[in-house]
């Protein structure tokens, strides 16, 4: 059974004592990569995977190495690691395929335009860096509730970005579906 974009509603996140609705609203868009990820760090529906993890395989990417973003480099001290793997994907997608080659002109304007729209939309709630630590102590534990839903809708943001920066320098990805934990199948490109 095939199912259509996977409904995901950030606007009911909110972390304890903020007011704000968590909802990425300087990151506006829907799409498929931004609902797969969503599915795929959200864990309701299959397996959670970590911020890296999740976000490399909405672009169908190997995630290996992107398990050591989990939690902003494994200590909660690193940038987030959502983040991090968003810049990864604009090199894989963007980058010289050549390990010898040159930065092409499309991933240096890619990285510095995912540089500013980060810090001047990613909803990072209270926290005045990117470090992991710093952007969920307003939260909760690391692993709670209030905590989980924050990193979901940074997940999902990232995505966003990611895919809308990749298709601005002529990169268009279609993401490949998932089979879920009841042996149903979601399509995220599916309409």
């Amino acid at each position: 059974m095939r199912r259509t974009l996977y409904q995901f509603k950030l606007a009911t996140y909110r972390a304890p004592g903020d007011t704000r609705v968590m909802s990425g609203e300087g990151v506006h868009g829907r799409g498929p990569i931004r609902s797969k990820a969503l599915l795929l760090y959200a864990g309701e529906r299959t397996a959670h995977r970590s911020c890296g993890i999740a976000l490399a395989e909405a672009f169908d990417r190997p995630s290996a190495a992107y398990q050591s973003l989990r939690r902003g480099g494994i200590t909660g001290q690193g940038t987030c690691g959502a983040v991090v793997a968003g810049q990864l994907l604009l090199g894989e997608l963007l980058g010289d395929p050549d390990p010898t080659g040159s930065v092409t002109p499309p991933l240096r304007s890619a990285m510095t335009r995912y540089l500013e729209r980060v810090e001047s939309e990613l909803d990072r709630g209270p926290s005045p860096t990117l470090i992991c630590n710093d952007m969920t102590a307003a939260h909760g534990p690391f692993r709670g509730e209030a905590r989980h839903r924050f990193c979901t809708a940074v997940v999902a943001q990232v995505a966003q970005l990611v895919d809308e920066l990749a298709r601005e320098h002529g990169v268009e990805h279609h993401p490949q579906p998932v089979t879920l934990d009841d042996g149903s199948v979601f399509d995220p490109s599916a309409e």
